[in-house]
């Protein structure tokens, strides 16, 4: 299903987009040495459920899981990339820690990512590639103009990635959303230009460039959910929603507060 949004709940929208991005910042504040996995999940729950929002995640069960999810954000550290189930590890320094973040708020739902580095070690390998998936990012946010394709945007975020150096993985990428968090249509993280579905006001999209550091290949943790690199390299995914509107793309998911 490619869901158009109406101009009332693409503004209900930036409410859910904008409550994704502060718990992220949140998140990303407590992710210090010594904290918990499953504390971050717990904290997540919580500012989820005094919000009044709805988890995308806790009852999420699809083909490529083992039942459902059960938890309210995606924790992955160093090799885990994706879908990273929230278990009981401690963060150590010089981590690299993504949190990925999909919440429903009065009907509408959005999805972000982040990564970055907890305590004071910083690789500069690891901070290099949080910086290209960002790249990677905005590149696609900037192809994302009415009237453009799924492909331009795919195109563009794949000429950062390669340039950098990252082989790239097309089994997982971004999404549409709207009043479900995974819709069609599926925006590799690299592809052909104008190709794919014409962009149009009113369609939501999940962008998320992510890379492993020398490996396009994936395995499956005993969790049947966390994605990790084949060879065991780090790993970073940015991910924004945005909205398409007449005068190209608006992001949903920049926080409102530090």
């Amino acid at each position: 299903m490619i869901e158009i949004l109406t101009p009332a709940e693409v503004s209900r929208a930036r409410d859910t987009g904008a409550l994704v991005a502060n718990i992220l910042q949140t998140m990303k504040t407590r992710s210090t040495v010594g904290t918990n996995l499953l504390d971050l999940d717990r904290w997540t729950r919580d500012m989820i459920v005094e919000a009044g929002a709805q988890s995308c995640y806790v009852d999420y069960a699809p083909p490529f899981g083992r039942g459902p999810f059960g938890h309210y954000i995606c924790t992955g550290v160093n090799d885990a990339v994706l879908h990273g189930r929230p278990h009981d590890y401690t963060l150590a320094d010089g981590d690299l820690l993504t949190l990925d973040l999909a919440v429903s708020l009065r009907g509408i739902a959005a999805d972000a990512a982040i990564s970055f580095i907890v305590g004071t070690s910083a690789p500069a390998e690891s901070l290099a590639m949080i910086d290209a998936t960002e790249r990677a990012l905005s590149a696609g946010i900037a192809a994302a103009m009415p009237g453009a394709r799924t492909g331009d945007i795919s195109h563009a975020i794949g000429v950062v990635l390669s340039a950098a150096g990252y082989p790239i993985n097309t089994e997982f990428g971004g999404h549409g959303i709207g009043s479900t968090m995974h819709q069609d249509p599926h925006i590799t993280n690299t592809g052909r230009p104008g190709r794919g579905f014409t962009l149009r006001p009113g369609l939501l999209l999940a962008l998320e460039p992510w890379v492993m550091a020398d490996t396009a290949e994936l395995v499956t943790d005993p969790d049947g959910w966390t994605l990790r690199s084949a060879t065991g390299c780090r790993t970073a995914h940015s991910e924004h929603t945005i909205a398409i509107t007449t005068d190209g793309a608006e992001i949903l998911t920049l926080p409102t507060r530090d």
